[in-house]
């Protein structure tokens, strides 16, 4: 056995790996029990790694004894391609969309089954939103998602809808087959559209960004809006979404 660990055969890095893949989006602060109990590692090892991760700054301790992600997985995350590439990329689009709308702008990634969030200008008007940058979220339930869902492989769509679809809301969308009718009519239109299926009072209009200015290029992210309704700016904010796309697409392509 490489250690004390609950599983033979761990090497240190694995069960470092283990320790951050604790943490997620709906597990933000873990007390060290917690922590032992969701990487799979006896107590004592797990208290000696974290200890070590608090001093590297990947972990912080909070008042309360538990255990937050630390700045310095924000610092290597923000290296990232993804984040460095087309982030840097995007957001002059994403500000020129808000200046137009006025709307909280998202631009995301897909992060195997689920959907990255990169980047977020948060909007003018009050309405609840789950997302923050960094964060990953389900892809069934956002309308960025729905469009990186729509054109992801044919595997990932079947092991989505393979598992359980969770219910963020009484609106949430999580019968296979209807959701399936809502991927082919996002590839067929262009676009995607939730009402309250992540937050109550919240619809999101979202659509591909490509790389590459062919209609059939291959889709790098999403670029989506969240608003209180769609009832009457839909139009309007489906032809900001589009140009930006556009745009966004060019720049990946040089």
């Amino acid at each position: 056995m490489a250690g004390n660990t609950a599983v033979p055969g761990t090497s240190v890095t694995q069960r470092i790996v283990a320790i951050l893949g604790a943490f997620d989006e709906r597990h933000r602060r873990l007390p060290l029990t917690r922590i032992a109990e969701r990487s799979a590692l006896a107590l004592p090892t797990a208290h000696r790694l974290v200890a070590e991760l608090v001093a590297g700054g990947v972990l912080e301790r909070a008042a309360d004894g538990s255990y937050v992600i630390g700045p310095r997985i924000w610092d290597l995350g923000n290296l990232a391609a993804v984040h460095t590439d087309i982030r840097a990329m995007a957001t002059p689009f994403l500000q020129d969309i808000h200046t137009a709308t006025m709307a909280t702008v998202h631009l995301a990634v897909r992060d195997d089954t689920r959907v990255l969030y990169v980047e977020r200008i948060s909007g003018r008007v009050s309405i609840p939103i789950v997302s923050t940058v960094g964060s990953r979220l389900p892809m069934h339930a956002t309308g960025v998602g729905k469009v990186l869902l729509a054109h992801a492989p044919a595997e990932v769509i079947e092991q989505v809808l393979a598992r359980p679809l969770a219910r963020m809301t009484p609106r949430t969308i999580v019968r296979p087959d209807i959701l399936r009718g809502q991927l082919e009519a996002v590839r067929a239109d262009g676009y995607a559209v939730t009402t309250e299926e992540m937050s109550p009072g919240a619809c999101s209009l979202a659509v591909p960004v490509r790389k590459g200015v062919d209609a059939d290029a291959p889709v790098a992210a999403a670029l989506g809006v969240v608003v209180p309704n769609l009832r009457r700016d839909k139009a309007r904010l489906l032809a900001s979404l589009r140009t930006a796309a556009a745009g966004i697409g060019r720049s990946l392509y040089r």
